[in-house]
């Protein structure tokens, strides 16, 4: 049967998103159903997060205002396309995204409501949406995690770009099915050009890198010197030394910043955006106002390690303030071709 008109974009772009080397979506603790009712008590959340990093956070949530959330867990990438696939009948009340550019996407297609001017105001300009159909609720930037015994800080390269380089062959640490990397060649192509980026993707597939599942696995195995340096998102490091009952410090690993607004130090948002059919739900607005308050904020800083974005809230130890990045010029606006950047990773035969 043919695909109806007015479903034939979404359906080719969810048939790309899908098709990147994913399976069907997962679900969390209580799987998303049917739409429930505004005030009903009840929201249903997409969750590109990870459900270790959220869900106390969301459980916080459900403890101090007696709303249930049910939650379905996948990657960013999964999500969004399961979004564009279901349409006007999703279920999904909200869309809590690991990075812009997928919020971008389904922003796109007209799917999220504005949100209320209060929320927006208490996040800067940069990060969140100009329609004011998204807002960012922390931050990560990109960094190149290395093992301190394996290179010394004089061989770290300025430039994310110098990794295509032979004398790195075979020592990168990538994840290019995560959410964060494509989020990063969609910044290369946005501030260079598509070409760069293929010429980059083709020059690191080229050095034969050292192809992870997520960030996790890439700065435990730096850690462990199995890698010597990779590209993940900075706050990875505080999540694995707390898991090991250390700090940073105390970790093999560290961070490496690129300096002078090199694209990789693309600082990245996770964000949150509402369903038109949820835009006067009660519930769903507490819950973007919970992610935006003081309590949350913090918990983001000194639980996640991610940069808040509501002022007045400290940065997490250990990484420099915010706002002394020395970040790219780079809408994250602008992060919103998400399947444009899963085509040319997959052409690259990053990822098989």
């Amino acid at each position: 049967m043919p695909v109806p008109a007015r479903r034939s974009l979404a359906a080719v772009a969810a048939a790309g998103l899908l098709s990147f080397g994913l399976v069907a979506c997962g679900s969390g603790e209580d799987d998303a159903g049917d739409p429930g009712k505004a005030g009903d008590k009840i929201i249903t959340v997409y969750s590109g997060r990870n459900e270790n990093l959220v869900k106390p956070l969301l459980d916080k949530f459900s403890q101090q205002t007696g709303i249930t959330v049910k939650t379905r867990y996948a990657t960013t990438a999964q999500l969004a396309a399961q979004l564009l696939e279901e349409g006007d009948k999703s279920p999904a009340d909200a869309f809590f995204a690991q990075d812009a550019g997928a919020l971008g996407a389904v922003a796109k297609r007209d799917m999220f409501a504005p949100l209320p001017a209060a929320d927006l105001e208490k996040v800067p300009q940069a990060y969140r949406a100009r329609n004011g159909q998204w807002v960012g609720v922390s931050a990560r930037a990109r960094v190149l995690t290395y093992n301190a015994d394996a290179v010394p800080t004089a061989e770290l390269p300025k430039s994310v770009f110098e990794l295509t380089d032979p004398k790195w062959k075979g020592k990168v640490g990538v994840a290019p099915t995560n959410a964060s990397f494509q989020a990063f060649v969609t910044a290369i192509r946005v501030q260079h050009g598509d070409q760069k980026a293929k010429d980059f993707l083709a020059g690191l597939k080229a050095n034969e890198p050292q192809i992870r599942d997520n960030n996790v696995k890439i700065v435990e195995d730096v850690d462990k010197g199995t890698i010597p340096v990779g590209l993940v998102n900075h706050y990875y490091l505080g999540e694995i030394a707390k898991e090991k009952g250390t700090t940073p410090d105390g970790l093999k690993a560290k961070l490496h910043f690129f300096p002078g607004g090199d694209t990789g130090a693309l600082v990245n948002v996770a964000g949150v955006g509402v369903l038109k059919r949820s835009a006067e739900d009660p519930d769903t607005r507490a819950f973007v106002d919970f992610l935006l308050n003081p309590e949350s904020q913090k918990h983001f800083a000194e639980q996640t390690f991610e940069y808040p974005v509501v002022a007045g809230i400290a940065a997490p130890a250990g990484v420099p303030p915010l706002t002394d990045l020395d970040t790219p010029d780079i809408d994250l606006n602008d992060l919103d071709t998400l399947d444009a950047t899963i085509t040319l990773i997959k052409d690259s035969g990053l990822v098989p």
